[in-house]
């Protein structure tokens, strides 16, 4: 981090430290706020903002977490990419929910989020392949995520078995990766403030009214947006 960027965070963190979090109403919108968060994480300068950890868990309950990259965030919820055949995803088939954690450290910020999982399109994992490295390409091909590996060699000899095979070729997308949408049931946005007295505000996910047949050409995103109503409360540090 630079010095101009570290100067920022800082400043970032003070005016949150010092001024908090205002009250909310119902009509207040958690995906807005977060997208607030967020662009003051990256303009900050912190280190790959994006990380968050997600914790699924099993089907009789034992939970298991990692650290993911965010890749989309807008009114359906959260998405990330992994390969379908992973143990995370495994356990999102069996359980099909999920919880996400931001952790801003020197801003004091975190975000919570907690909601049901689904599959994206196809056509929207394809369009995110695409923009990867071609080198990350090859090792979604390469990699049996989550099975036993006897070897660095054989990963390594995986992946020149996929670059032989798509040599002057264009990398498709496999069958067995793609993206995951979060779609959140509740968000808890926790502020840092002096003696350990935080913010802490929560919004839970109440009514989603039926759509209107003269709603069909509304976009998605603004459809849910205006579909979705929130309860909204402060919490105890």
């Amino acid at each position: 981090m630079s010095i101009i960027s570290f100067l920022r965070a800082l400043w970032t963190a003070g005016r949150g430290i010092v001024v908090g979090m205002p009250d909310v109403t119902p009509e207040s919108n958690p995906m807005e706020l977060f997208d607030a968060w967020y662009r003051a994480a990256e303009t900050s300068g912190l280190f790959m903002p994006e990380a968050m950890a997600l914790t699924s868990a099993s089907a009789d309950g034992r939970p298991s977490s990692r650290m993911v990259l965010l890749k989309t965030a807008d009114e359906r919820g959260f998405v990330f990419y992994t390969n379908y055949e992973s143990r995370k995803s495994r356990e999102l088939e069996a359980n099909p929910h999920a919880a996400l954690l931001f952790h801003w450290p020197i801003l004091e910020r975190q975000v919570r989020i907690e909601g049901r999982v689904e599959r994206v399109s196809r056509e929207e994992s394809d369009a995110y392949f695409q923009s990867r490295s071609r080198g990350s390409r090859i090792g979604a091909w390469a990699s049996r995520q989550s099975r036993p590996l006897t070897s660095r060699e054989e990963l390594e000899g995986a992946v020149r078995e996929q670059e032989a095979a798509f040599k002057d070729k264009e990398v498709p997308l496999p069958p067995h990766w793609g993206g995951y949408l979060v779609r959140p049931e509740r968000m808890e946005f926790w502020q840092g403030r002096p003696f350990r007295l935080h913010d802490r505000l929560v919004f839970e996910r109440v009514a989603a009214e039926p759509s209107r047949s003269g709603d069909q050409q509304e976009p998605v995103s603004s459809r849910e947006k205006n579909a979705v109503k929130w309860a909204v409360e402060r919490l105890y540090p």
